[in-house]
């Protein structure tokens, strides 16, 4: 087999390289973690913005229904006052 001169050997490359492989696992587990979490956080405050825009919706509903309710009514009292102005 072929014998390959290393300069330096070996052995002091993986000295240096070793830490630093470290060093770059590490990070990139740190990264995957605060990857996950922004992910978390965006996916709560997606449901928190859909069950808003729902709660919304409802509420709206509501209020549209009390409002025509409320126009209703008076336009019996109007036209019960009217009615009883002609007799």
């Amino acid at each position: 087999p072929v014998e390959h001169l290393y300069e330096p050997p070996a052995t002091e490359i993986l000295a240096d390289l070793l830490p630093r492989y470290v060093e770059v696992r590490v990070w990139k587990a740190l990264l995957e973690h605060v990857a996950g979490e922004h992910g978390a956080r965006m996916t709560a405050m997606d449901a928190a913005t859909q069950n808003a825009q729902e709660l919304i919706d409802k509420l709206t509903l509501m209020y549209n229904k009390a409002r025509q309710s409320a126009i209703t009514k008076e336009m019996i009292e109007i036209a019960t006052g009217a009615e009883a102005l002609k007799q």
